[in-house]
């Protein structure tokens, strides 16, 4: 018997036009910045990050920190005013969005060159942590951040054979301090990382295609 047919995808509320090329990046943000007025954040194929209001469904602002190569990950800081946004230049900004600015006050030079979009563990401190790809095709690199210091370089066993880092989560479990992060590998596999003991604490094999 052959299985039942999704169902159709719902009619969208409303599209946004205006970003001239492909999106591939999105992030949705209710803090600060917001000031109560859902925002979007968009990144496309040109290097830009278009900041979008729902309420208007209109751009508010354009981010250029790029040189026009695409930007493939966004994410705001818990105080809601300041952006990071990575891009296939190898580089990592970090926007200040307070008042209206948007500027680039800091940035992460990047060493890899493939697809694998970073992760942060940020719980409203001052510091934060940061997970990036790292310098070996399959190495993860944790920073403190804003200092940019070097926590420590997640690399599976050679014989492993995971292949390049797909997706990265940061996350912290509600009955432990102790930070953890999932990967997922160029071989379908994740990975659960301890990033204290720098181990893995378990692998199960998902996918028989790259995990996205």
């Amino acid at each position: 018997m052959a299985a039942p047919c999704p169902p159709p995808p719902p009619d969208p509320q409303f599209v946004l036009r205006g970003t001239q090329s492909a999106v591939h990046a999105l992030h949705f943000c209710e803090g600060a910045q917001a000031q109560g007025r859902p925002l979007l954040f968009s990144g496309s194929q040109s290097g830009l990050v278009h900041v979008w209001s729902l309420q208007t469904r209109r751009a508010v602002t354009t981010l250029d920190g790029h040189g026009g190569q695409c930007v493939t990950w966004l994410q705001t800081l818990p105080q809601g005013h300041q952006l990071l946004s990575q891009g296939r230049d190898l580089k990592l900004c970090l926007w200040d969005l307070a008042e209206g600015r948007n500027a680039v006050v800091d940035s992460v030079c990047l060493e890899s060159v493939g697809f694998c979009r970073s992760s942060i563990l940020a719980g409203g401190q001052p510091r934060w942590t940061l997970a990036v790809p790292g310098k070996g095709s399959d190495e993860v690199q944790i920073l403190e951040m804003p200092s940019k210091t070097s926590v420590c370089a997640l690399k599976p066993k050679a014989d492993a054979k995971l292949g390049m880092p797909m997706c990265l989560q940061l996350w912290q479990a509600d009955c432990s301090p102790r930070p953890l992060l999932l990967a997922g590998y160029e071989d379908g596999s994740v990975a659960l990382w301890d990033v204290s003991e720098q181990k893995v604490c378990s692998r199960i094999a998902c996918h028989e295609e790259p995990g996205l």
